[in-house]
């Protein structure tokens, strides 16, 4: 059975130093691949974009710097739960935006306590529903190319 977390947050996306705007980002979980978190972020005047990356990775995030390549999670200020930043990087292109650690935090325990963290391997089938959107994945570039 397939079962989920959503939430809804508000984010800055800092564009500079003197310019920010607020966006709403929805996080999202997902039995299905329980190793990972997507957030979708929804840009002014642009299609949404996800991003997919390791559940993990944000819980560490939240209280320290972490992350290498295309997403790096840290807290604004170390010893403090009162923001966190996340860099997401495509070449040279970068988006940064900042968050409250209490949404993620509270996001994350809720992922918690649908699948535990140490737990993700104990789903069935998991390696069945990798190779099967692994699959899926190939025909689709196959079908584009």
């Amino acid at each position: 059975m397939r079962e989920s977390v959503q939430a809804e947050v508000m984010m800055s996306f800092l564009v500079s130093e003197e310019l920010s705007f607020r966006i709403p980002v929805e996080l999202s979980y997902e039995t299905a691949d329980p190793y990972a978190v997507r957030l979708t972020f929804h840009l002014p005047g642009d299609a949404p974009v996800t991003w997919a990356f390791g559940r993990e990775l944000l819980i560490d995030g939240v209280g320290r710097p972490c992350g290498e390549g295309d997403v790096r999670v840290s807290p604004v200020e170390p010893d403090s739960l009162g923001a966190v930043l996340i860099r997401l990087q495509v070449g040279g292109d970068q988006a940064l935006f900042r968050s409250s650690a209490a949404s993620l935090v509270a996001f994350l325990d809720r992922t918690d306590k649908l699948v535990p963290l140490g737990q993700e391997a104990s789903l069935a089938d998991f390696d069945a529903h990798l190779d099967e959107a692994l699959d899926r994945i190939l025909a689709e570039e196959q079908s584009a190319g």
